[in-house]
């Protein structure tokens, strides 16, 4: 028996917070036992740069913590999808270290691979003052992203 096919990509960008976990939720309330989405979990490991840390040891420690610390995230929240009827071959995480100069960007660039129908992510819940001064991921995402659409779920 063939799989069927897939009508709807999504994108989903995850850290370890909160407003990420409310991510997956809403994906799972809105489109849970559906079989024709295929979900990635993203998570993109900004990697530091060679002067952050003292020696090139304590870096790639660094690293290698972070970098376990999210694949057991990215772990659970695959789970999570699964018990919720999405089919384990439409489930897929991904853990992605490299050098971003916006974090928005770097998502934008990770979902121009994927051609995602839609990008989800959390909104961290910053003030107006921190958004105008650092910016704002999902603002970043809402902006400019091309081709598809967002989904930013508070």
């Amino acid at each position: 028996m063939s799989e069927p096919s897939v009508a709807k990509k999504l994108l989903i960008a995850v850290d370890a917070s909160e407003n990420s976990s409310r991510a997956v939720d809403y994906v799972i309330r809105m489109l849970g036992g559906q079989d024709d989405v295929a979900v990635t979990l993203l998570h993109l490991v900004q990697e530091p740069e060679e002067d952050f840390f003292r020696t090139p040891e304590e870096r790639r420690t660094w690293l290698e913590e972070h970098q376990g610390r999210m694949a057991a995230v990215l772990e659970a929240y695959r789970q999570r999808l699964l018990a919720a009827g999405f089919g384990e071959a439409r489930v897929a995480a991904r853990l992605s270290v490299r050098r971003c100069p916006t974090v928005s960007g770097c998502i934008l660039d990770e979902a121009e691979r994927e051609s995602p129908d839609a990008i989800v992510v959390g909104r961290k819940g910053i003030s107006a003052k921190e958004e105008f001064l650092f910016g704002s991921v999902s603002s970043g995402i809402v902006h400019n992203a091309k081709g598809c659409a967002v989904w930013v779920v508070n």
